[in-house]
């Protein structure tokens, strides 16, 4: 299995291993999102509502395959990172192979985008 190591994205795939709703939440910045196949949750409020229904209420489980970790393409010099995770996703919501891209802004995810693998 591939590892992550960028730190808040292993804690965020950590809470979400673990059922942890507030930990995995703690890992968003204030302004935040989820875009899951082109539908924005933003912010706390809507991420929750969000997860509670199609990630951690739904028993998700992603075993990662596959991980690529660097910096936006257009701005390397940021500090910023982008953290890409391919794996199975297994959920009572979806099921199948996944692709999570995160950026990671001041050690917290300003964007997860979710998409098929």
């Amino acid at each position: 299995m591939a590892e992550v190591q960028n730190t808040t994205v292993k804690m965020a795939l950590d809470r979400l291993a673990a059922l942890d709703e507030v930990g995995f939440l703690d890992a968003f910045a204030a302004s935040g999102f989820v875009d899951d196949w082109g539908t924005i949750y933003r912010g706390r409020q809507e991420i929750d509502t969000w997860s509670s229904r199609e990630l951690i209420g739904a028993q998700g489980v992603l075993t990662v395959t596959h991980v690529e970790e660097g910096t936006p393409a257009q701005d390397p010099g940021s500090g910023q990172a982008l953290v890409v995770v391919t794996g199975d996703w297994r959920s009572s919501f979806a099921n199948g192979p996944s692709r999570f891209e995160f950026l990671v802004v001041d050690g917290l995810i300003s964007s997860m985008t979710i998409r098929a693998a």
